[in-house]
């Protein structure tokens, strides 16, 4: 299977990645969660080439993560702004951070902290079972198969 093809089978992973399999993908949707909208910002912050940024907005659009919003007429210039097909990316990008905090910091530490802005607590957030409240442990889970996860 090429990669161009993995988002035509019916395995949610695989046809997530085909939306956000892609480093600077990733690196753009950390930015907007980070409050970043602008084309220039996103661009100065991520080291982004304009083409790659703006083939990769592009995409996010039309993929629905992002939507384009007009903000000045002249010159005719627009803004990106999350979607809830966007915002529920959340938990993956702080899924990274976290691995990335635990795996991969340098001496210095973490250089992002996520703050609770209600009570102002530095928290780590933790998958749960919605049942029992237990945090999700890999060890813990059975991955059941209802249908063959390649293309058909």
């Amino acid at each position: 299977m090429k990669w161009s093809e993995i988002g035509g089978t019916p395995c949610s992973v695989a046809r997530a990645l085909s939306v956000v399999g892609d480093r600077w993908v990733l690196l753009v949707l950390r930015e907007a969660f980070m409050g970043v909208r602008r084309f220039e910002d996103f661009r100065s912050r991520t080291g982004m080439s304009r083409r790659v940024l703006a083939e990769r907005l592009t995409a996010l659009v039309e993929e629905g993560v992002f939507e384009r919003r007009a903000y000045s007429d002249r010159p005719e210039r627009f803004e990106y702004r999350l979607t809830a097909k966007g915002r529920d990316l959340y938990p993956v990008l702080v899924a990274l951070l976290n691995w990335g905090d635990h795996w991969m910091a340098d001496e210095e530490g973490p250089a992002v902290e996520l703050v609770h802005d209600p009570c102002g607590a530095t928290v780590h957030p933790v998958q749960t079972c919605p049942r029992c409240g237990q945090a999700i442990d890999p060890r813990a889970m059975t991955p059941v198969l209802k249908r063959d996860l390649r293309a058909t």
